[in-house]
């Protein structure tokens, strides 16, 4: 999916950025070597990088749970 038209920035552009440290908007643009030019991408910016660092802590936690011993795992959730 198209995120900015101006600057042909996609959703696997934003992933990608992200994947390889991106932690602000400035920097997924500037991953692609391009900056906000009307303005109208910012907000669809935002929300993916909101989205995708979210389900880098989801899978990073459900990770971490699947590595742990069952009765770590059950004192965990009852705390």
């Amino acid at each position: 999916m198209v995120i900015c038209s101006c600057n042909s920035l996609t959703h696997k552009d934003v992933e990608s950025a992200v994947a390889h440290g991106a932690t602000r908007p400035s920097e997924i643009y500037a991953s692609k070597r391009c900056k906000a030019q009307c303005g109208n991408c910012v907000p669809g910016v935002v929300c993916m990088l909101k989205e995708v660092r979210m389900r880098q802590r989801q899978a990073a936690e459900t990770a971490t749970h699947a590595c742990l011993p069952v009765a770590v795992q059950a004192e965990a959730l009852s705390a």
